[in-house]
């Protein structure tokens, strides 16, 4: 969450005297959030749910995808793009990224196979995804296009919503994302159907509150229902989100415009598949291998992409353990309908995937970053360049942990995040 106040505060107070906690029928924050943010992404329906993760399963159940199915994911997202196949009954196949730090196009040519019913776009780190080519092989190859915008609300790819842009699109609004209500999700969809079963898994009560609908087959599923409360945060936080996007989007340029001089070094700036409209909440810097990557960040601490304890696929232990399920007998993995996809993963399957990951540096921006707070950045970013890539002359006390460094060895800035 970057923004949060009194507008938050007095909209949540609001919904307090109202007494009107209960989306249906005695509430409207959630109804007029879900009609704002459906024409905001230029979409036909926008249905709110408990997470972000469960919004991925509700998009799963929405498209039919289940037993029997495969989902190809990228090695690098949050475990949830996983998982959320697993609990809609399916296989997750995990698929290299590229220098993007998205899911490789080229990988997802070669990784189709004869069961695979879906890929999973990821805008990790609020980076988009090279979509023109990832549409262009999903339609000739006759998959479904998931988007899994949760981290990337607010970015859009060449003037398209992120997240409306494939056959359905689930998004976050937990407290590490974008627009947040500290916890919470949603789905996008243009097709009617698919968004009444997306509204069903969401909440199988939810045509006993909305009235029964004789076109559309009900089925069981566990309750992940917005409340009033999240409605209400959202409504303000959608009044914010442009500015803090293109504020953070003019600080990355700021930052890419004043490093580059830094690629006679050796550094390099990991490709942009939108840049002038993703979300820019990073900034992406290619070292050349993994133990530069180390220095870079214990002279200026970042966050090495590979490196954040949660997001490689290496970290998914429910997935490289097979334990697709709390009961054996539910459990994906066992099911003979599954008999047929590949379900065998290795921590070194994708290690195209990891080589890149550790070398790739995030830098975050912030949308009330001063000009000097930019310049800093921009400071110690070249003063960290030419630490790892071995510019200036160096003693031993220079490797320490990133903890012990000493800011004023390197003339660092201080600089909030």
């Amino acid at each position: 969450m970057y923004i949060i106040g009194q507008e938050e505060i007095d909209a949540m107070a609001r919904v307090v005297n109202t007494k009107a906690l209960f989306r249906y029928g005695l509430g409207h924050e959630c109804e007029r959030f879900e009609a704002r943010y459906a024409a905001y992404l230029n979409a036909k329906h926008f249905s709110l749910s408990a997470s972000g993760s469960y919004a991925l399963t509700a998009a799963m159940i929405g498209l039919g995808i289940g037993p029997g199915d495969e989902v190809l994911v990228p090695a690098h997202t949050y475990m949830a793009s996983a998982t959320s196949v697993l609990a809609a009954g399916a296989i997750p196949v995990i698929i290299d990224i590229d220098e993007s730090i998205t899911i490789d196009p080229v990988a997802i040519e070669k990784m189709i196979g004869p069961r695979t019913r879906a890929i999973i776009a990821v805008h990790m780190w609020g980076t988009t995804c090279n979509m023109d080519e990832i549409m262009r092989i999903a339609r000739a190859r006759k998959v479904f296009v998931i988007e899994d915008a949760c981290q990337a609300v607010g970015g859009s790819y060449k003037g398209r919503k992120l997240g409306a842009i494939g056959d359905i699109g689930a998004y976050s609004f937990n407290f590490y994302k974008n627009m947040s209500a500290g916890e919470g999700g949603g789905v996008v969809t243009n097709d009617d159907a698919v968004a009444k079963r997306v509204n069903c898994a969401i909440d199988p009560c939810h045509a006993f509150w909305t009235g029964r609908d004789g076109d559309s087959k009900p089925f069981a599923g566990n309750g992940a229902r917005a409340s009033e409360f999240m409605g209400a945060v959202l409504n303000v936080q959608l009044d914010r989100i442009d500015g803090i996007i293109g504020a953070m989007r003019r600080e990355r340029d700021m930052i890419l415009d004043g490093i580059s001089d830094m690629q006679s070094l050796g550094l390099r700036l990991a490709p942009l598949n939108s840049r002038d409209h993703d979300c820019a909440t990073n900034v992406f810097l290619t070292l050349p291998d993994g133990n530069s990557a180390d220095q870079f960040t214990k002279t200026f601490p970042s966050v090495i992409a590979g490196k954040t304890g949660r997001h490689t696929y290496t970290e998914w232990d429910q997935v490289l353990m097979g334990e697709g399920a709390a009961h054996p007998l539910m459990n994906p993995y066992n099911m003979p309908a599954n008999a047929e996809c590949r379900r065998t993963y290795s921590k070194d399957m994708c290690a195209r995937s990891l080589e890149i990951l550790n070398r790739t540096v995030l830098v975050p921006t912030h949308p009330e970053h001063t000009a000097q707070e930019t310049a800093d950045i921009i400071h110690n970013i070249k003063a960290a360049t030419r630490v790892a890539l071995g510019h200036v002359k160096r003693e031993q006390e220079v490797v320490r942990k990133v903890e012990a460094v000493d800011a004023t060895k390197y003339d660092l800035k201080v600089v909030s995040w």
